[in-house]
């Protein structure tokens, strides 16, 4: 398994990055699924998506100051992420950090690769947040 994160400050207060990140907003933003539906229960959601012929499914659940989701099912072995904020200067540091694996040999090839692409998902979750709240 790997761990990836990444950070960005954005010109928003916490409570407007708040407001903006809600479980199909960030899947959509991350770039690679399309969001087919959302099942809200309590705190958290599940949502189903779909790319390039393959169905996933995600749970989230909505924590103090954060957001905590997992694929339910997809193409991952595991893949967890949270995403948190909190009040920086003039505005808010959002942070994004996943832990992935495919589980398929080779796994430590397989899974950088994963890695890498993961990162790029959750630079394109906060570059999508950004510009939705500045």
């Amino acid at each position: 398994m790997r761990h990836v994160e990444t950070a960005r400050f954005v010109r928003a207060t916490p409570a407007s990055v708040e407001r903006a990140l809600d479980p199909a907003s960030m899947l959509d933003w991350e770039g690679t699924f399309t969001v087919t539906g959302v099942e809200e229960d309590g705190d958290g959601a599940l949502v189903e998506a779909y790319t390039a012929g393959m169905v996933a499914a995600f749970r989230f659940e909505r924590r103090d100051g954060e957001w905590r989701y997992a694929q339910d099912r997809g193409p991952f072995g595991s893949m967890e992420t949270v995403v948190s904020w909190r009040a920086e200067n003039e505005g808010t540091r959002v942070t994004a950090e996943s832990s992935v694996t495919l589980g398929v040999p080779p796994r430590p090839i397989v899974d950088r690769v994963a890695a890498w692409k993961r990162r790029g998902e959750l630079r394109r979750l906060l570059a999508g947040l950004a510009d939705a709240v500045e």
